[in-house]
């Protein structure tokens, strides 16, 4: 087995040891750089290959998070000291996990080809929808032996015991030698009896057994095979690979139990694979993708983002989230769903966009830019069905008519990173950033419809890993119930301190009518600056440095604002 990270430099010799062409990576001069993340087997050089995400490097010089370099992690099956330690158990799980998500993304977007208008993504595979890959046979003969093996090992000790019966000793003195014991008293450990028919159970057990004791060594999964079971070994094992489904096939009718019919079909699967005569017979398998972003994108969404399927109609047209997730300018949104306003008991979308880079990196302005402009798309879609008469749904408000100020869009990025290896099963979902990406025309008008904030959060990529292959719907809206109260209470927490937002927020409870008169007395004073509220209170930002409030506020009937971090019943 050998794990490669993806934007990493390796020798080409290296690389050609264990791949059979270099579509896995672009030379450079004696250099090969990893391009594509997943998962290769080379039949002809009977070796597993894993491309992990780059997420996995924790620096640019050389370092893993791992806590080994690049080139150890390369050769970790050959150094003896990981084999011994504890610590690097992670390995196998990783591993598992790692696989099972490029199956699940595989399952979930099965025609392996989505189409971008900045370019093509493909998920490249050898493999058809129902076929199993090497990695899929080897793990499931381990489940099965895990699950079954008591079983198995009655049926086999039965067999035993059957043959001790009605034996023939004349022929076993003849045929057997003998162990003595401390006292000198001979043991014959085969006894041979009258029964010449070979038991076929028997014969499907040592089968099953000689190819689990082989990924046992090939593999190291340390399982401990009762040393009675009778093993095809080394090049005998080798015939064995080239003739033991036509073997297997002339017992195949005298199975009857689901056990032994399912250790049948095991073995059966092996045997396809590694029969040399058979012109079907693969010299490779692999599920690769070179845009591992696009599938980070899919992973975090399974977990934050609602389906894209409900359409709501208005005025006789449908219209579903896809409409807000894919915007006309051809800018696709990572993640959207609906969630309660920050500033009443009404309705908003909350933007995400994934970030997938190394475990300590951090966006640059490329990214802010366009996720600015993806919530721009976003309040620009609603307030079109606005202007039209429509809404997408009555408690969705992103433009208050009376003020005509805009309600706060909450902006989030996330990014995958990596702490502790083994840890597969905390979200360690933290702010990465103590105060959010701030962008405005007017830096003092916060009900205004370009001043957007972008908070950035770091989630654990391994958690994301698991979940995304793993968790049912019921842990996944666990998951989205929690993590969506606590970025509203992270938001709202933000503008209650105007020491970190600049923002003091004030509040004056007064009937719709009258607040419309208020802002048209005062409309250069308050545009941007304020807004109507679903349960009718005024709303005033004031920013730290605008003195010009300060006469307007000095009312007493306006009282500074908490917002609340509660959530509506």
């Amino acid at each position: 087995m050998k794990v490669l990270i993806e934007g990493e430099k390796y020798p080409v010799s290296d690389l050609e040891t264990i791949l059979d062409d270099s579509k896995f990576y672009i030379q450079k001069g004696i250099e090969g750089v990893i391009n594509s993340v997943g998962y290769y087997h080379s039949f002809d050089k009977n070796e597993l290959v894993y491309f992990l995400p780059k997420v996995f490097m924790k620096d640019d010089c050389g370092n893993t998070v791992f806590g080994i370099s690049k080139d150890d992690l390369f050769n970790f099956q050959a150094n003896e000291t990981f084999k011994l330690k504890e610590e690097y158990r992670w390995i196998r799980q990783l591993l598992i996990y790692f696989y099972n998500s490029l199956k699940e993304y595989k399952r979930r977007y099965s025609d392996n080809i989505i189409i971008e208008t900045s370019h093509s993504f493909e998920l490249n595979t050898t493999l058809g929808n129902n076929e199993y890959t090497y990695l899929d046979l080897l793990l499931s003969f381990v489940n099965f032996y895990k699950k079954n093996k008591t079983t198995i090992l009655f049926k086999h000790i039965e067999f035993k015991s059957n043959q001790a019966k009605k034996p023939k000793w004349e022929k076993t003195f003849r045929k057997s030698l003998p162990f003595l014991d401390s006292s000198n008293t001979p043991f014959y450990p085969e006894i041979r009896n009258k029964k010449k028919i070979i038991n076929s159970e028997e014969e499907l057990i040592i089968y099953f057994f000689s190819i689990l004791n082989r990924f046992n060594n090939e593999h190291e999964l340390h399982l401990k095979i009762d040393p009675s079971y009778t093993l095809i070994k080394a090049s005998a094992f080798e015939n064995l690979q080239k003739s033991g489904l036509s073997k297997l096939r002339k017992i195949k009718h005298r199975y009857f139990s689901d056990i032994l019919k399912r250790m049948y079909s095991l073995c059966e699967i092996y045997f396809q694979q590694t029969d040399t005569s058979s012109y079907k017979r693969k010299k490779e398998e692999f599920i690769s993708v070179k845009n591992y972003n696009i599938v980070f994108e899919d992973m975090v969404d399974k977990l934050f983002s609602d389906k894209l399927d409900e359409k709501k109609e208005i005025d006789h047209e449908k219209i579903s989230l896809d409409d807000l997730k894919y915007n006309n300018d051809g800018k696709i949104i990572d993640h959207i769903y609906e969630g309660q306003s920050l500033i009443d008991t009404s309705n908003i979308f909350y933007i995400g966009d994934s970030k997938y880079y190394k475990s300590n990196s951090e966006a640059g302005n490329l990214s802010k830019y366009k996720q600015f402009t993806y919530a721009k798309n976003v309040i620009q879609f609603n307030i079109d069905l606005l202007n039209d008469g429509k809404v997408y749904k009555k408690n969705i408000r992103y433009r208050d008519e009376i003020t005509e100020g805009y309600n706060l869009t909450p902006n989030f990025f996330i990014y995958g990173y990596i702490e502790n290896v083994n840890d597969f099963d905390e979200t360690n979902l933290t702010r990465k950033k103590e105060f959010p990406i701030k962008s405005f025309h007017f830096d003092d008008r916060l009900f205004d419809r370009d001043t957007l904030f972008v908070h950035q959060y770091k989630i654990n990529f391994l958690y994301v890993l698991k979940s995304y292959s793993t968790f049912n719907e019921s842990r996944i809206k666990e998951f989205r119930h929690k993590t969506k109260k606590d970025f509203r209470k992270q938001f709202v927490d933000f503008f209650n301190d105007s020491s970190k937002s600049g923002f003091q927020i004030y509040e004056l409870e007064i009937v719709k009518k009258k607040a419309g008169a208020i802002v048209n007395n005062n409309f250069k004073l308050l545009n941007g600056k304020c807004f109507y509220t679903s349960d009718n209170k005024l709303l005033i930002a004031k920013f730290n440095e605008d003195e010009t409030l300060n006469e307007f506020i000095k009312n007493p009937s306006i009282i500074i604002k908490t917002l609340s971090a509660d959530l509506a019943e």
